[in-house]
């Protein structure tokens, strides 16, 4: 087992949505066996910190993990980073997101593969 460092990505969103699209970015310590089950660990807490079902003005919906570190011991699944970016447009920082969590992937599975 080993500790990474994942980057989890938030979209912000107050009352109806019009406003200046706003991001939450996390960093969260992963304990998993390697870079894919940390990858998936990640998502998962990602997911279940999606705010949506709370009746609050403000929502959070859990956007993706698009960067994945290697470390070597601390506590998992603490918050030790976050930060919130206010972004012109919300669908083109959705879509790099997605596309580093896509690549993130990619490269996490191709290094299990040749690990086992």
């Amino acid at each position: 087992m080993k500790w990474y460092l994942a980057k989890l990505v938030f979209h912000i969103i107050c009352g109806d949505g019009n406003h200046r699209p706003q991001f939450d970015e996390q960093l969260r310590l992963i304990f998993a066996e390697d870079g894919l089950h940390a990858f998936h660990k990640a998502r998962k807490i990602g997911e279940k910190e999606n705010a949506d079902e709370i009746i609050t003005p403000v929502k959070w919906k859990f956007i993706d993990v698009s960067e994945l570190h290697l470390l070597d011991e601390l506590t998992d699944g603490v918050e030790i980073y976050s930060r919130i970016n206010e972004e012109d447009c919300a669908a083109e920082y959705i879509t790099n997101t997605k596309k580093k969590a896509n690549g993130l992937l990619q490269y996490s599975l191709q290094r299990f593969a040749e690990l086992n």
